[in-house]
Order: structure tokens, then sequence, then C-alpha cells
């Protein structure tokens, strides 16, 4: 009996044990579960608002980082942003986490864009050494972003052009350049892995620089947008702009105008991105003034291949008007008496795209902008940028010595750390002259209202 007892309770205890076990671990299954966060897929923006972008030489170059500003400045001109580039020639992750405080943290970004790696993989075949060193730097700075309640978006390292290299002049190890665009597409996955898991925005940079590239080379071999290899040249960045704005979600359509006429003849008018008067509607065509809310996204001229490549316009700035009903002919569209076409009924009625039109005040007010900040990037911004490279310098010099045992050569370090009592002097001179950029930027670019007139110049052919 008592042996009976004791087995009972013995059971008893076995199968309390197991089930606590089991509702332990069924617990932290559901709390790692509901700790998965969804990775950022937009940008959630209002005035004020500051966007850091960290990197290296390629952010340096002062271009993709442009661009998206251009978008920016022309999509939402009621809405006024920080830009920050913090971009440094040569830097690895580890420089971005000596230079953390004063180049990212004091601007108190609300998002950090992140471009490093190029230069991380040493230019060599993969080296598990070298991954490691970079998988715990970009922890770590990934830790220092959150840290000040920013938001980290990982964006995979650029393209290597491996033929571009072979076609250059300097010469290279062989096994490298065969390797090195895989070494930068591993770096890639991981840290769209990183990004996927912990709820962070992800831009693909690797994969539209590749696929634009083999699609161009079906026709011209010899085809790059990478011309020394790794820095991509204006319409390179321009693909790189487009990719960011693309997976963060951004607003893709200027405007879309649609006029028809009713059975009774009234002209009637829906229309998005704008506010749209003054609508007269008869067999000569059409007119009516558009006060848009915003401009096209354009990009000055050596840019302008990569608008063709990514068909910018189209599927980022699109301004599409159409026009049903009209007699057939062919009637001339323009605005503010500015001629910007001659276009068929047919083609009125399914629809025409002003966005890439050069004719339209609209575009030529837009490619203002865009002039003036590219002004404000190869003037005040590089020259900030350039500032940091002696930081850079002397930072690396610095370490070094500090794991030197023994007696110590310190006279550069010296000589980098009296050029360093005038960097924060550049800073803010630069600061304040790119700023003066901007406030002129923000009087170009503010929509006024557009006279369109549609009128017909020629009839058409009379249906048998």
């Amino acid at each position: 009996m008592r042996f009976s007892m004791v087995i009972t309770k013995l059971v008893y205890t076995i199968t309390l044990g197991l089930f606590l076990i089991t509702a332990s671990l069924l617990q932290a299954q559901e709390a790692q579960q509901q700790a998965h966060k969804a990775p950022l897929s937009k940008l959630e923006l209002e005035s004020g608002d500051s966007i850091v972008f960290l990197g290296d030489s390629i952010t340096h170059q002062c271009l993709y980082t442009q661009y998206v500003e251009d978008f920016f400045y022309t999509r939402y001109p009621k809405m006024r942003l920080k830009f920050h580039n913090a971009g440094v020639g040569g830097a690895k992750a580890w420089d971005a986490l000596v230079r953390f405080d004063r180049d990212v943290a004091a601007y108190k970004p609300k998002y950090v864009t992140i471009l490093l790696g190029m230069n991380d993989g040493q230019y060599q075949p993969f080296n598990e050494e070298i991954f490691q060193t970079y998988y715990s730097d970009m922890k770590e700075l990934i830790t220092k972003i959150e840290a000040i309640n920013a938001k980290p978006i990982l964006m995979t390292p650029t393209m290597f052009d491996a033929r571009a290299a072979r076609m250059g002049k300097r010469k290279r190890d062989p096994s490298a350049v065969e390797l090195y665009n895989s070494v930068l597409a591993y770096y890639g996955t991981w840290l769209r892995e990183v990004a996927a898991e912990s709820g962070f925005g992800f831009v693909d940079m690797y994969g539209p620089l590749n696929n634009i590239t083999i699609a161009a080379r079906q026709k011209d071999p010899d085809f790059t947008i990478i011309r020394d290899a790794v820095h991509p040249d204006a319409p390179g960045q321009v693909v790189m702009a487009f990719a960011l704005l693309s997976d963060m979600n951004v607003k893709r359509q200027v405007s879309r105008i649609t006029i028809s006429e009713k059975a009774n003849g009234e002209p009637v008018a829906t229309a998005r991105g704008g506010k749209l008067t003054d609508l007269a509607y008869d067999d000569d065509g059409v007119s009516f003034t558009w006060l848009a809310d915003s401009l096209p996204w354009v990009v000055p001229e050596e840019a302008q291949l990569g608008a063709e490549l990514t068909k910018l316009g189209h599927r980022m700035s699109q301004e599409a008007l159409s026009i049903h009903g009209l007699p057939a002919g062919r009637y001339e569209l323009t605005i503010d008496g500015e001629v910007a076409g001659q276009y068929s009924n047919t083609t009125l009625a399914q629809h025409i795209e002003l966005q890439g039109n050069s004719k339209t005040p609209q575009y030529q007010q837009a490619m203002k902008v865009a002039l003036l900040n590219k002004e404000r990037n190869n003037g005040p911004v590089k020259n900030k940028r350039n500032s940091w490279r002696t930081f850079q310098q002397f930072a690396r010099l610095k370490r070094e010595l500090d794991a030197q045992e023994g007696e110590k050569n310190t006279q550069k370090l010296e000589g980098l750390k009296k050029q360093l009592t005038t960097q924060e002097k550049t800073i803010q001179e630069s600061e304040a002259a790119a700023l003066a950029l901007e406030d002129k930027i923000y009087e170009v670019n503010q929509p006024v209202a557009r006279k369109y007139v549609l009128k017909k110049v020629a009839a058409g052919k009379k249906q048998k």
C-alpha cells in the first residue's frame, strides 16, 4: 500500500514537472514569436525629421544622397527635412564607430542609412576572420543607432564590377577580381537577414546595379556604370537612389488628371496630386488651371542615363494626363504659353506622361532645384566630408600607436592633431553655407498654378 502511494506521488511529480517544463517552453516560444518585428517598409516623415546617410567613399561622392534629397525636395515641398551626409572615403565599419557621436548622433536622426562593406572585405576572396570583424563592428554600430532612438536602414554593399576592373589600368589580384563581387553578395545577404529579423529597414543596392549591368551588356559587352570597378558613376548612383526610395516605398506618383465630357456636354475632371480649376471643354480642345502638390523628380544631365535605365520618371514620378472624347485630330498642348508637344486624340485618351518632358515649366522648375542641390553637394557638403578624412587618418594612426609597445613615433599623429583643431570650424562654416543654399531650394521648389491649354492644330482623317 505504502509502495503504491509512493509510486503514485512519483508519477504525479514527474507529470507535473513535465507539464511545467512544457508550459515554460511554450511560453518562451510564444514570447520569442511575439518579439519578432516586421521589417521597416516605409519612411514615416514630417517636417524637422533628420536622415543621416552613413557610409564610405561611395557616400562621400555626394551623388546618390543628392538624388534622394532631390526627390524629397520636389515630392514634399512643404515638408522641410534635414539631411546629413556622413560618408568618408576609405571608411570601414570601425571608422564609423569612432566618429559616430559627432558625425551621426549629433544630428539627432530619425533614420540612419548604412552603406558599408566595400572596404571591409579588403578586396580579396572571402576571409572568415575579416568577415567576423565586419560582423562585430556592424552589430555594435546598429546598437549605437538604436541607442539614440534612430531606425537603422541597412543597405547592401554595391557592385564590384570585375569586367571594369579587368579593363582598367590598375593592377589587381586576379582571384580577388574574380571573387570580390560574390564576397559583397555574401555581406549583403547577411545584412538582409539582420534587417528582417530585427525589424530594420533594408535596401538592396547590389541587385539593381548587377541586373542593369548584365542586361545592358547583352547589347554592349563593355557597358559599365562603375568605371573604376568600385565607385558607381552618376548614372549608377541614380540606380542606387532609385533602389533606396523604391525599397522604402515612397510616394511614386506626382499627379494623374483625367478629363472627359458628360452626355449633356458638361466637362468633368478627376485629379490626384493637386487642385484643378477653370475647366473648359469644347470641340477645339480643353483648358484648365492646375496647382500641383509637388514637382517631378529630375536629375542633372550627367545622371540622365540612370534615369533611363531605371525608367525613373514612369516608375517613380509619373505626371499622367488623359483627355477623353476629343474629336479626331492632333492637338497642341501649351503650359503657361510654352509648347509642351503635339498629340493625337487617341494618344490623349490613353494618357500622356509629362514628367520627363523638359519643355514643361514644372520640369524646368524641378531642374533648378536639382542644380541648386548639386551646387550644395559639390561645395559645402563635400567640403565638410573632406574634413573628416583627416579625423579618420588620426583615429587609425592612434589605434595603431596604442597597439604598439615600447617607444612610439608620434610626430605624424601630432601633425594630424593640429589639423583637427580647425575641423569644427570647417564643419560649422560648411553647414551654414549648405543651409543657405537649402533656403534657396525651398524658395524654388514651391509649386505654382499652371495654365494648360490644349488646342486642335490638325483635323483627323474622316472615317469611311
